[in-house]
């Protein structure tokens, strides 16, 4: 790559400029209860719904349906992350090592490449960039085992209710640590002490409600009213006091130590935490003052409740009518468009509000209506309001699933963390390097026509001249040769199609675009195939062909042009 300086360049500001721009294409006219999709329908669908179509999972779709796939992926078996890192801890602690963070990224690449519960996989990943903990705080770095039950509870939730997600999300002891909850004390007039209001802040700004209050369609109302004002926060941080560490089944077990840190329970790392109530004059750690939050009151106590605060808090957030269009809007899109037309926010809000069955806040019904919208299904693909970047965890998953990936280990090792922007992909699943993600919903790239138009688009606040020759650089070594690594792409059925350019581009049109490759893009592409010419076979005085190696190698060419060129492509970035 270091040759191709001037054309990556070209290439640099081509992506800048054309990234969720108009890139061509049909018109999906697929109804979301009508006939089982096309090749194409089904492999756009399984790019949004999924980690990456692969042909299996095009062929599966294009004949079931959307219902039928639905109905199968809800009811897959979920594989649990913190029982790889359990057996990983003891498998590390035999040979006198550590379990650590790769460990994890074994686990989630395992699954996110070979899960059959493909849709689970990518709700997960949504909720994780939503409910965001991350691997780039060192204390939780140093806690993998936690982290994995915090992600297999995203991903149990997922098909759940949002109410019991927020709950679970709450209590969960990496959350506590990384938004400082855990061990949050109650205030103390002597020593000017407050409650930490870390928490209570981003579980409104960021988990249920945000800053400003919305109309069911995501609009922010006329004049821009805050949801809430710093006296909520204040009195909702007295709420989120005195919880900490999981001590045991027993009140008993909580003491003045554990609440601290010490005399650790083993399970202490994924076990919810437990209010400390019961120690000593019953109000050591929990706040029993009046609070006051979001027009709700909950009065002074003589005793610490605060389960009940608790409960009482997060009854309340649900309950707002922000909940609906906020959530709905970021789901939609992180696996969608990142431009949603208020209508499209509106239908999914409704939907939270009400599954059809007087159920609110059901996620496998928010998710169905996220993917079977109208608006997701039945689009005019040549609107240059539609589409999202493709960020790079999803672009490496992508071209995994589409070449069948597989682990000589069965680890997946080797992948690992990949945040280097200058050599890898900059981004590493559960290593945000802030409680606001990777990038923020609303981001606009400045001076660009994205800007001029009104738009946003939240992934290319990851794109830079860095970033983007990185991902190329990284992506080559991927689709090269080497067979020292642990997790090698299968290139069997595109090499078996390498003599013929057309059909071979067809392949890698509906794996990676699924179909939407522009006639342009295809031309320059079928140029490049054609350059490399497959010699003709020769044979001795047997027959048998004395070149075969330089056959192999030339088929072995074509096909990584046709991979590579497409994934450098901004088409192939730009998911419509």
């Amino acid at each position: 790559m270091s040759n191709m300086r001037p054309a990556l360049r070209l290439a640099v500001s081509a992506l800048l400029v054309a990234a969720l721009a108009a890139c061509g294409g049909k018109k999906d006219e697929q109804q979301s209860d009508g006939p089982p999709p096309t090749k194409e329908e089904a492999a756009r669908f399984l790019t949004q719904a999924t980690y990456g179509p692969t042909a299996a999972q095009i062929d599966h779709l294009s004949q079931v349906g959307y219902g039928a796939w639905f109905n199968e992926q809800m009811r897959a078996p979920q594989k649990s992350h913190r029982d790889y890192l359990t057996q990983a801890s003891a498998d590390a602690a035999a040979a006198g090592g550590n379990v650590n963070t790769s460990h994890f990224m074994e686990s989630y690449w395992t699954q996110a490449i070979a899960g059959e519960d493909q849709l689970r996989q990518r709700a997960a990943y949504t909720l994780s960039q939503i409910f965001v903990i991350s691997f780039a705080d060192s204390t939780l770095a140093n806690q993998p085992r936690g982290v994995a039950s915090y992600y297999d509870m995203l991903a149990q939730n997922a098909f759940g209710n949002y109410r019991d997600l927020l709950e679970q999300v709450t209590m969960h002891p990496m959350m506590g640590v990384y938004l400082t909850s855990l061990r949050n004390q109650k205030e103390d007039t002597a020593s000017g002490r407050v409650p930490d209001e870390n928490y209570a802040r981003e579980i409104m700004q960021l988990f249920s409600i945000g800053l400003y209050q919305l109309n069911d369609d995501g609009t922010v109302k006329t004049g821009n009213p805050e949801t809430y004002t710093h006296d909520d926060i204040a009195g909702l941080a007295k709420v989120f006091t005195g919880l900490s560490w999981y001590a045991g089944a027993n009140t008993a077990d909580r003491t003045r130590s554990r609440f601290f840190g010490g005399d650790a329970n083993p399970e202490r790392d994924w076990r919810p935490m437990q209010a400390y109530n019961k120690y000593a004059s019953n109000t050591d750690f929990h706040s029993v003052s009046e609070k006051k939050f979001l027009g709700k009151t909950i009065p002074a106590s003589a005793g610490a409740t605060t389960d009940g605060d608790i409960k009482i808090a997060l009854d309340t957030l649900f309950n707002h009518p922000n909940v609906g269009p906020f959530l709905g809007k970021q789901i939609i899109q992180r696996m969608v468009t990142s431009n949603p037309s208020p209508a499209y926010v509106e239908r999914v809000a409704a939907v939270f509000n009400n599954n059809g069955s007087g159920v609110r806040g059901d996620l496998g019904a928010v998710f169905r209506a996220v993917l079977m919208d109208e608006e997701a299904r039945h689009v005019d693909l040549k609107r240059n309001d539609y589409g999202k970047l493709r960020e790079p965890v999803l672009r490496l998953a992508s071209v995994l699933r589409a070449f069948n990936a597989t682990s000589t280990s069965g680890k997946f090792q080797g992948i690992d963390n990949t945040d280097d922007p200058s050599s890898r992909l900059g981004q590493t699943a559960m290593r945000s390097p802030t409680v606001f993600n990777f990038y923020r919903p609303g981001f606009t790239p400045p001076n660009t026509s994205i800007e001029a138009a009104d738009l946003v688009a939240p992934e290319l606040q990851l794109a830079n001249e860095v970033s983007v020759a990185g991902y190329l650089n990284y992506m080559r070594n991927w689709i090269g040769v080497n067979a020292a690594r642990d997790v090698q792409l299968d290139f069997s059925a595109e090499l078996a199609l390498a003599a013929k350019p057309e059909e071979l581009l067809d392949r890698v049109n509906l794996l990676l675009m699924s179909g939407q490759m522009p006639a342009a893009m295809r031309a320059q592409l079928l140029t490049a195939i054609n350059g490399r010419a497959i010699p003709a076979a020769k044979k001795d005085a047997s027959g048998k062909v004395t070149n075969q190696a330089d056959i192999d190698n030339a088929k072995r060419d074509r096909v990584s042009i046709a991979v590579f060129l497409t994934v450098a492509s901004p088409d192939y970035l730009t998911q419509k």
